[in-house]
């Protein structure tokens, strides 16, 4: 699925604020409301993490995003981030199975 990188407009170097906007259509498909959390892998990354998704705010009409300051460190680790205004990137988020996510860079 195609997912757009996110970010609370703080660009911290630490990695806090990023995250990855999902599309509700997306989240309705892909996604569990009963999952407390979700493991992601990023691209060139040898190990998953947890992000959460019990928060209201992912499951409301305006906001979808996975958010963690892994994500964060990984796009400004890949020069992803920061980005010029309106103009964050784009990337790919492969559901694997059941909870486990990988997310990579977005095949030209």
């Amino acid at each position: 699925m195609k997912t757009t990188a996110w970010n609370n407009g703080q660009h911290l170097s630490s990695g806090v604020g990023y995250g990855l906007k999902v599309t509700i259509e997306d989240r309705d498909r892909c996604f569990d409301q009963h999952w407390g959390s979700i493991w992601l892998r990023l691209e060139g990354e040898s190990h998953a993490f947890e992000v959460n998704v019990t928060k209201p705010s992912f499951w409301g009409k305006t906001c979808h995003e996975l958010i963690h300051k892994n994500i964060g460190k990984w796009l400004i680790k890949n020069h992803l981030a920061p980005w010029p205004k309106g103009k964050p990137p784009k990337l790919e988020l492969e559901h694997i199975k059941d909870n486990h996510f990988f997310l990579r860079k977005k095949t030209q």
